[in-house]
């Protein structure tokens, strides 16, 4: 049976220094969304803010496994800023995204979501949920084609990309050719309002990796000993030639679909229950009841990632525009502003 549960016998473990450094991460996302959800509710930003509240931990640990300097390459979504900090995207990539900034990735004209840095292995987020698949498969083949191995690639969806045509034949598609793909479902349990007893009639997400032919497992997404020792696993397997990884985390967001939503429609059960757990506590309590650092040591890394998230995103709204003015319309990828192959 190819559909998996943790613990998994013979993984990697995790050390004290990386899981404090993984809390660190998460809690670099959660307070760098709290700053970008009140700048939007004090009108400071344009568009929707879809924060990841929740599923810091199971972003953390596939963005923050993935290894750049092998050449891996990562798709994350809207909820995945601490798996985007974690591949290697500066978080003033990030706020100047959001705030309009002439000075960030998208030169402030593709919305505020919608960044990425494709020559360095992250391509722009896809708002069609699930197309993000078969875009890690072409820069996968294209890795293969030029003679690279060892290179993993890694794309997240939530439970409701996983009912659309594109994500089935992507994953298809990376079955077949055997692509290194590591899959990462955040099944939130619900789709914007869809509850996931209206998206599939199975009893696990991760079970659909038998009818893939690929190898699937099924954990806690808030419990990030959990998260990282299952990616850590699914990523040495990608990358040892076993062929696509699928990882459903089950956990709840925290949070609406978006800041204009206020998630009337999840039931307080469902927010009681196993999986409305926060994972940033979790892994804080984890820290002190493990020994891995003591409780002044947490609120001084705390304190530290607040003064970070406030600097940089002091430093974005001292920055200007795009000037109509001066600035070349034309598209990214053309002219000056080609980025050129990776």
């Amino acid at each position: 049976m190819s559909s998996r549960e943790f613990p998994l016998a013979g993984s990697a473990a995790v050390s004290a220094n990386e899981f404090v450094a993984a809390y660190r991460g998460m809690v670099v996302a959660r307070l760098f969304e709290d700053k970008i959800s009140a700048l939007y509710r004090g009108g400071k930003i344009v568009g929707g803010v879809y924060v990841g509240r929740g599923q810091e931990a199971f972003s953390y640990a596939l963005g923050g496994q993935l290894d750049r300097s092998l050449g891996d390459v990562y798709a994350p979504l809207i909820r995945d800023q601490a798996g985007r900090s974690a591949f290697g995207e500066p978080l003033i990539d990030a706020a100047r995204t959001y705030l309009g900034s002439v000075e960030g990735p998208m030169r402030g004209r593709d919305g505020n979501i919608h960044r990425g840095r494709p020559l360095e292995g992250m391509p722009a987020m896809i708002s069609h949920l699930g197309s993000s698949v078969s875009v890690i498969n072409g820069m996968l083949m294209a890795k293969r084609s030029r003679g690279r191995s060892g290179v993993v690639g890694g794309v997240s969806a939530g439970d409701g990309a996983t009912s659309t045509g594109a994500f089935h034949e992507g994953i298809n598609q990376a079955a077949v050719e055997r692509l290194p793909l590591v899959i990462a479902v955040a099944d939130n349990q619900f789709a914007y309002s869809t509850p996931t007893s209206r998206q599939y009639a199975c009893a696990d997400l991760a079970d659909r990796a038998i009818g893939y032919g690929i190898e699937g497992y099924s954990i806690d997404g808030t419990d990030l000993m959990e998260c990282l020792i299952t990616f850590r696993h699914a990523i040495a397997r990608a990358r040892a030639g076993a062929g696509p990884q699928l990882v459903v985390g089950k956990l709840l967001r925290l949070s609406g679909h978006g800041e204009h939503d206020d998630a009337s429609y999840v039931p307080d059960e469902a927010k009681a229950g196993k999986w409305g757990r926060d994972c940033i506590l979790r892994a804080r309590e984890r820290i002190l009841a493990d020994g891995f650092a003591g409780e002044v040591d947490l609120l001084a890394l705390e304190g530290d990632v607040q003064s970070f998230v406030e600097t940089t995103v002091a430093t974005v709204q001292g920055e200007e525009p795009p000037n109509p003015a001066r600035e070349s319309w034309q598209a990214l990828s053309t002219d000056r502003l080609i980025e050129g192959h990776f």
